[in-house]
């Protein structure tokens, strides 16, 4: 991770055991992957609440989409979309409204004609969205049932997004460099945590795309 993400105090915080917990791999004799790109819009990439550091993530990120394309794999993209009921709004103040310039994909990530847009309220791509049925959908009803996840933030939205995919009995892999939060730490112990608890593999996306 250091390659990617740079030098600092940070890299040497290890809060959870990295030898404490390994993916279960229960899938391996009927693999189906799913991508899921988690708000990479305008409002959290270049807007009111920006991180600066998902730039950088932009190209394996777009990389890591097509690849998916290409092998057949479904690509989701989990949208904050927000009106002025949500509760998110007391924490972040409005951003991501729906219809807005900010609530939309950043344009180098732009979904393509077979990509499904999943709008969300708040923190977890599963809570009251439709996330679950269009997974169920895929492979002509088989079902996803490993979910590859990229996105912002790597210790809010993409957590919470994994803790309801374990809860409900996906895999998941973490693209390691095509994922991001507001700060080195953050990014570091959310990564460990995702780990320690939810059992997710963290990989770089390089080698993710070679498992399609």
């Amino acid at each position: 991770m250091g390659r990617v993400h740079g030098q600092g105090s940070a890299e040497n915080v290890a809060v959870y055991d990295p030898a404490g917990s390994v993916a279960p791999h229960v899938y391996n004799k009927d693999r189906r992957y799913a991508v899921l790109v988690v708000d990479m819009l305008n409002d959290f990439v270049y807007g009111k609440i920006k991180c600066d550091r998902a730039v950088p993530m932009i190209p394996r990120t777009g990389d890591l989409a097509d690849k998916a394309r290409s092998s057949g794999v479904p690509v989701l993209y989990p949208n904050d979309s927000h009106t002025r009921k949500d509760f998110e709004i007391y924490r972040w103040g409005k951003h991501a409204m729906r219809g807005s310039k900010g609530a939309r994909v950043i344009t180098e990530l732009r979904p393509r004609k077979k990509d499904l847009q999943i709008p969300k309220t708040t923190y977890s791509s599963f809570f009251n969205t439709r996330l679950e049925r269009e997974l169920k959908r895929a492979y002509d009803g088989k079902g996803a049932n490993t979910l590859v996840l990229s996105g912002l933030h790597t210790d809010c939205c993409v957590r919470h997004t994994t803790a309801d995919a374990f809860f409900r009995g996906y895999e998941t892999i973490i693209a390691e460099d095509a994922v991001n939060s507001f700060t080195e730490l953050q990014y570091r112990t959310g990564l460990q945590y995702l780990k320690f608890w939810y059992l997710a593999d963290i990989l770089p996306a390089n080698k993710i795309v070679k498992l399609f």
